[in-house]
């Protein structure tokens, strides 16, 4: 498990095109109930906020996992970060796990998911990407939106109109993902561009949270805690209540507001 970063009241962000972007954000994880270890690894520094998700049953992925966040924290301090970065970042990333203590033949492989603060015609926007299943919620306005598709067999089921959504949660192979970040092969992220909206919350997680929390739990928590960190700790602790099977890891991240020039 690799943790970078941590929560922040309020940080200002001045993008080169003269806009202001005020955030506030928090991180939690924890190792779960039934985890001998935890493969999770967080990213949580402007302008960037990232969960890794090591596979299970997989060489060294708490290695993998910490290897992607590593290589994305060097884009850390900066105003932006476009998709360029993410894409070299993530090759580097397979390149470390190539080389990493205890990772066999196979390789070693991780999930990851966030958001970058960038700009689109001089706009501020967020660059929303993931590979596997973890995943990227937004709220405004009081609707939780999933932002993310998941690369996993349920997902593909769902979408082949096969299962129905609650049938997937509870899939026996509900945790077979189909991309990931490693096993020797190029990176292949999803990308999508939003805008940056005063009073939006953003939820980046592992599947820890989403196995034991439905979408209404997500929006509870999310809407009844004004906070980052007790919006963070109180979904972390919710998941866990509820069984808590993996390692869960929450990065919570506010715009509190947008100053155009």
């Amino acid at each position: 498990m690799t943790q970078i970063g941590n929560g922040n009241a309020r940080h200002r962000v001045e993008l080169p095109g003269g806009a202001v972007v005020t955030l506030a954000w928090a991180a939690e994880t924890d190792i779960g109930n039934r985890r001998a270890i935890n493969e999770d690894s967080f990213l949580a520094q402007a302008p960037l906020f990232v969960v890794a998700d090591g596979m299970g049953g997989h060489a060294a992925g708490d290695f993998a996992s910490a290897a992607v966040v590593t290589r994305l924290a060097e884009h850390g301090g900066r105003p932006t970060v476009g998709t360029p970065e993410i894409d070299q970042a993530l090759t580097l990333a397979v390149q470390d796990m190539d080389r990493g203590v205890g990772v066999t033949d196979e390789g070693s492989g991780t999930t990851v998911t966030g958001v970058a603060l960038t700009e689109i015609s001089g706009e501020p926007a967020w660059v929303v990407f993931n590979i596997g299943d973890s995943r990227v919620y937004r709220l405004i306005g009081g609707v939780l939106e999933q932002l993310t598709v998941d690369h996993s067999v349920v997902q593909e089921l769902v979408d082949a109109g096969q299962i129905t959504r609650d049938e997937a949660d509870t899939h026996p192979h509900s945790n077979v993902i189909t991309r990931a970040v490693g096993f020797h092969e190029t990176p292949a992220p999803d990308y999508r561009a939003i805008a940056v909206e005063p009073g939006m919350r953003l939820l980046i997680c592992s599947d820890g949270l989403t196995k034991e929390l439905t979408s209404y739990g997500l929006r509870h928590f999310l809407t009844s805690e004004t906070r980052p960190e007790r919006a963070a700790r109180a979904l972390v602790e919710a998941a866990l209540g509820n069984g808590g099977r993996d390692n869960v890891t929450v990065v919570v991240l506010d715009v509190i507001s947008v100053v155009r020039d």
